[in-house]
């Protein structure tokens, strides 16, 4: 029975590949340092130029220009930042920059949480956005972590359910997260997490670029893989409540 939904949701995972042949989305869930490479390997297989924005100044007001991009709070309250020192980290290891403090609140889970985050909003076309998030996965399971392009749907790149599987970088509890969108060209980017309770940052280093639409390759990091599963199970699932119904 396990054997047959699995094979049904890979299906459905491969039927969505199939229809966005010319476009795909493409996830990154790693440690600070694999995540990186991870990005740069392919944005530069789909022929793209990354830019790496370090935030070696203090993030303040209710908004900072980056020079590319400005950065927001989607509440509309005060930027806090601060550099981070993984926590459980060993050896102890701090953040590549200052970290922008959007602990989640909100109605609910997913979207529900969106007005605890942040918006970077680019002066040109972007499709490609990865950084560091940190403290995460320290309580208040399950807890996800979503990006979105203009609006878009919800882009899940990280995802919770016990205490410390989050720990990635060093043993401490930071990640690199990363999505890429080659369906359009997008200058605003929005991130979020919805482990209400939890404190919860982000940044370091902004690292972006802008792929042609369709150039993304067919062999994507691992983490992507796993993401287009979890959209076969939840086409798999939306198909079995509508056959119920």
């Amino acid at each position: 029975m396990k054997k047959t939904a699995l094979v049904s949701a890979l299906a459905v995972s491969a039927l969505f590949m199939a229809a966005s042949a010319s476009a795909t989305i493409v996830t990154v869930y790693d440690d600070f340092d694999g995540g990186l490479v991870n990005f740069n390997n392919t944005v530069a297989a789909a022929g793209g130029t990354a830019t790496h924005d370090n935030w070696s100044t203090q993030l303040s007001g209710t908004s900072s220009n980056q020079g590319d991009y400005t950065v927001t709070m989607n509440d509309g309250g005060n930027i806090f930042s601060s550099i981070y020192t993984l926590y459980s980290s060993s050896p102890s290891r701090q953040t590549s920059g200052y970290m922008v403090s959007i602990d989640p609140f909100g109605s609910g889970p997913g979207i529900g949480a969106i007005s605890s985050g942040v918006t970077l909003t680019f002066n040109s076309a972007v499709n490609s956005i990865g950084f560091e998030v940190g403290d995460w996965a320290t309580c208040c399971q399950p807890s996800d972590l979503y990006i979105s392009f203009d609006n878009g749907a919800p882009i899940l790149v990280g995802h919770s359910t016990t205490f410390g599987d989050g720990f990635l970088t060093n043993g401490g509890a930071g990640v690199f997260v990363a999505a890429f969108d080659d369906t359009g060209d997008f200058t605003k980017v929005q991130f979020w997490g919805d482990g209400f309770g939890e404190v919860l940052n982000f940044g370091g280093t902004i690292h972006y670029a802008l792929l042609e639409q369709g150039s993304l390759p067919g062999g994507v990091p691992e983490p992507a893989s796993l993401a287009l599963l979890g959209i076969g199970l939840a086409g798999l699932g939306a198909m079995r409540r509508r056959k119920t119904a």
